[in-house]
Parts: C-alpha cells; structure tokens; sequence
C-alpha cells in the first residue's frame, strides 16, 4: 500500500484528483474528520455468498475496493485494513446443478453451509470448500485481504454484544423491515433465525418469546415444541439485511460497495445501524453487467463471462481496466470487448512513463498495478497480434514470434514477458472468435484497379519503410480511386485479405507483416485464391 512514503506533492495532487476512487477515498476521510477509529484502523469489506464458487462480480467488488483503499492510502496515513467476508452461516436453499453428490446435498437442504459435508470430498464442509475456493480466487490476484467467516464470527461471540442489542431493540429493528413485507410474511417475520438443535437446520420459525435479559428467544420447532435459545453463541443466525447492519455494527466497518440490485437492501441496512446506535458505513453502488443484448447478466442464464474465460484470451491486467472505467454505469461484458481493454491497457500503460504526477493519478494503471505499474513497453497491441495471427492462419506461437522479431529487433519471449503473454491470449481467442467468423470476398473492379496500385506503390518503398510511411501511401492509394469514403477503402482491405469487417491499421500490419509477404497476399486476392487456405 502507499501512504507515508509518498511526498506530500503528491498527496496534495490526490486531493483534487478526478479519479473516482479518489472521490470515493476523500468522501471516507471526511468520515474520519482527521481522526483514526477507535479500532485502530479504516475497515473496508466485500461480502460473499460461498453457495457458489466466486464469479466475475467478486473479482469486480474486490478490485474495485482495494482501488479505493490504494487512493485512501495516498491521502491518509491512517491505517486500514480489508476484511473479505463469507455469509457462510447461510442456510443451503438449493442444491447446485454443478456439483457431484446432489442427493447427498439434498438431505442437508436448510442447515448452514460450514453444516453441510462437502460434495467434493475435500473439505470438512461444503462451506469451507466455497472459502477455499474463494480465497484461492483472490490470492491468485495477488489481492491484499483478510479472510472472515461468519460461522467463526457468530461461534466465537464476536458478534454476541451486537446481538444482544438487536434484541433489546428487538421491535424497532423489526418495524424497519416489516413494511417491505407482504401480509403474510409480517405475521411470522424475525429478525432471528434459529438453529435447530435437533435438525441442526436454519429454521424461518414463528418466534414466540423474547428475553433481553438472558439473551433468549422462544420460538415453535418444526414439531410444535416450544424451544428457548440464546441469540448468542453462534445459536441463531441473523436475517440478510439485519444480519448485514449487524456485521456493520461489530465489526465498525467504514467503507462497502454494493451492486444497484441490493440499493433497497443498503438502505434498510442503515436504518438498522442507526438503531443499533451505529453510522453505516460509506458505499459507493455500482451498476450491473449486461450482455451483449443489453440484458442483465445472470449466473443461472450464463449469459455473460467468466473470469477464467477472460483470463484465458487477455491478461488480468485489462480485466482490471474493465472493472476501472465508470463504474456507476452499466456496461456491456461480452467477448467482444476483450481486445478493446487490451489494447487500451497498453495505451495507458505506454503514457505513464512519460505523464505529470497529476496526469498519472488519473491514469488507470495507476489503480491497477498501486501507483507502480510494470516499466516494460509492449512494442505492438493486441488487435495488432490478433490480425497476424489471422492472416496467417495459424495457431502457432512460433510463426507470430518470427514476424514479432522482424518488427521489434531481438524481441523473444523471455525478454518480453507481457508481449508472450499477449501472443498465447491473441492465438487463444483467434482460435475461438476471429477463425470460425472469417469470410473473404473477391474484389470488385474498382477495389482490384486500387489493390494493383497498392501493390505497385508497395514495390517502390523501401524495404526498411516505416509504419507511418506505409500507412501514408495506403491512404494516398485510396484517394487516387473513386470511393465515396475513405473507409470503404479500408473496410475493402479488411474484408479481402483479412477475411473480417474491421481491422488494424494498414501501416503498421504491413510493417510487421512484411512489404513482400502483403505484396504476396494481394496477388493471391486478385488471383481469386482461397485466402483462407494460408
């Protein structure tokens, strides 16, 4: 983290910085009003449902907090800390459909997850292996955090004083949420969920009784027994939104984002807080993600992507940028977007060198690598990359390594480790989006007057003609034929010898392609041949 080493230049800077987690990072310290918690610490948190194996929306939370707690630490030598916290006391509701064991997992529907064996036999819980696997998730990202379960939380009592003040205000907490519940449900709502003793499972059960002074509910068991039980102790467990403004209360946390569907859930929340004599803590709400139609997207539907899918065509590093760019609005994440956030990572990447500290406070990568992003310089983009390879028609990091080294001298993989990054992803999604779409088209005979005339132009340059050169005479080619737009010229280009609707930059792919190998791929366009064959 940064804080006191920086020189106050830059702090000052930070303090109109546009960046929103800047914003976010002075809002919080106007919290403080100069002054350390009593705790010792700012608490951030992320909370996660471990029902499922962690998604695209932990990495987008958890990214988007430690961005926030990076610019507070900039600003504010006070301490902080990031607590990542597993709702793991939850009662399982439903059997997942991608687990094995799902009879076994049927007969402990109802109890608390860290209750429940674990399907996959490796774990002493079905609970802890979703932690497991959560923690696995954010340690691969390198993520700065500490890991909190709420089954240990409610157990070892450190949520027992707040507890017992949910129950001494037991009727004013459950007057904040009864009028969002239909008639029914007010009947039988409690903020308290108790642990069968006998099933062991979460029971939504009509409480009967209550007293603060030992710290007792009475409920109905399943079987019409009236039960007493402690609130304390890890007996009862805590309905979602009183269970959350209590974890807000114990542990005092100052900062939690939140997605726009939980805005309602937030602000009952609060109100909750403030009943127990607490402030919420700062939030920032961020929107959703869409598909490519526009629609939210839904872990059930599987409309959307996977970080492992992400990972598997880009590196983390334009995830992260994904994650970065204007978070209060939604935004559109399908495969599609991958290359853009790629090749705008390597942009911002390429100016921070050479940026004023105020600029660079602004830059993204910034956010993304603490204020000291990788010093390497990437001498080609991913769209670049992606172009090569479908030209070439290969799946071979080898070819594109023979170009590469032609364009950039002595580049190889070992001295440009986020280049062979960039050539494994480029190949990966090739294979999977740009291949399967490619169709080429024949020319028509203005568009094959133009190709021999770039084909020509392209012969008198120099073997050692540079991007911009190239890209000059491919523009003054276009202009010498009739087309009613520049971009048809281009849009020619891209559908003849690349087989796709959009591509690079002319100058620069003839530049890493090579003068005589582009000069090969027109002849073989106006031959007619099947460019597609390689």
């Amino acid at each position: 983290m940064q804080g006191e080493s920086e020189p106050n230049s830059v702090r000052e800077l930070a303090l109109d910085a546009k960046a929103w987690p800047f914003a976010e990072a002075r809002s919080l310290l106007k919290r403080l009003n100069g002054k350390t918690p009593a705790k010792g610490y700012v608490l951030f948190e992320t909370g996660y449902g471990p029902s499922g194996l962690p998604h695209i929306g932990t990495f987008a939370e958890v990214a988007r907090t430690i961005m926030v707690r990076q610019a507070f630490a900039l600003l504010s030598d006070v301490p902080s800390k990031l607590f990542a916290f597993s709702d793991d006391m939850d009662g399982l509701r439903a059997v997942p459909g991608n687990v094995p064991n799902k009879a076994m997992l049927e007969e402990h529907l109802g109890k608390p997850l860290t209750a429940v064996p674990d399907p996959f036999g490796t774990h002493e819980s079905f609970g802890a292996h979703n932690n497991a696997r959560l923690r696995a998730f954010l340690d691969g990202f390198g993520f700065d955090y500490e890991f909190k379960s709420a089954t240990v939380c409610y157990r070892d009592g450190v949520f027992d004083k707040t507890l017992l003040s949910v129950l001494e205000n037991y009727e004013r907490v459950t007057n904040v949420i009864l009028p969002t519940l239909g008639p029914d449900r007010r009947k039988t709502y409690s903020p308290f969920l108790p642990i069968c003793p006998k099933t062991g499972r979460v029971l939504q059960a009509p409480v009967t009784g209550r007293d603060a002074g030992k710290g007792t509910i009475t409920y109905t068991d399943e079987d019409g027994a009236s039960i007493e039980v402690p609130v304390t102790g890890g007996h009862c467990k805590l309905q979602w939104k009183a269970d959350w403004a209590m974890r807000w209360v114990a542990l005092d946390v100052d900062y939690e984002m939140s997605g726009k569907d939980l805005i309602d859930s937030v602000r009952l929340s609060g109100q909750i807080a403030k009943v127990l004599g607490a402030r919420p803590p700062e939030g920032f709400t961020y929107e959703l993600f869409l598909d490519e139609n526009g629609e939210k997207i839904s872990k059930s539907r599987g409309n959307g992507i996977s970080v492992a899918e992400w990972l598997t065509y880009a590196p983390q590093e334009s995830l992260a940028l994904y994650m970065f760019g204007r978070p209060r609005r939604a935004k559109r994440l399908f495969f599609d977007v991958i290359p853009k956030h790629v090749d705008e990572y390597l942009a911002h990447l390429g100016k921070f060198a050479d940026q004023s500290p105020a600029e660079r406070l602004e830059n993204p990568v910034w956010h993304i690598h603490d204020a000291k992003p990788p010093a390497e310089r990437v001498p080609l983009g991913f769209a670049l990359l992606l172009n090569l390879a479908s030209v070439c028609n290969t799946e071979d990091e080898k070819v594109l390594w023979g170009f590469i080294s032609r364009y950039a001298a002595g580049a190889d993989p070992k001295r440009e480790p986020m280049l062979a990054r960039l050539v494994g992803h480029a190949l990966a999604y090739y294979r999977d989006f740009v291949k399967p779409t490619k169709t080429y088209r024949t020319p028509s005979e203005n568009e094959r007057a133009a190709l021999e005339d770039l084909d020509k132009t392209l012969a008198s340059l120099p073997a050692d003609a540079d991007a911009e050169a190239i890209q000059t005479e491919v523009y003054e080619v276009g202009k010498r034929h009739p087309f009613e737009k520049l971009r048809d010229w281009f849009g020619a280009l891209y559908e003849i010898l690349l087989g796709q609707k959009q591509g690079p930059r002319m100058g620069s792919f003839i530049a890493i392609y090579g003068l005589g190998e582009t000069r090969k791929l027109i002849a073989r366009a106006l031959a007619d041949e099947d460019l597609s064959k390689g």
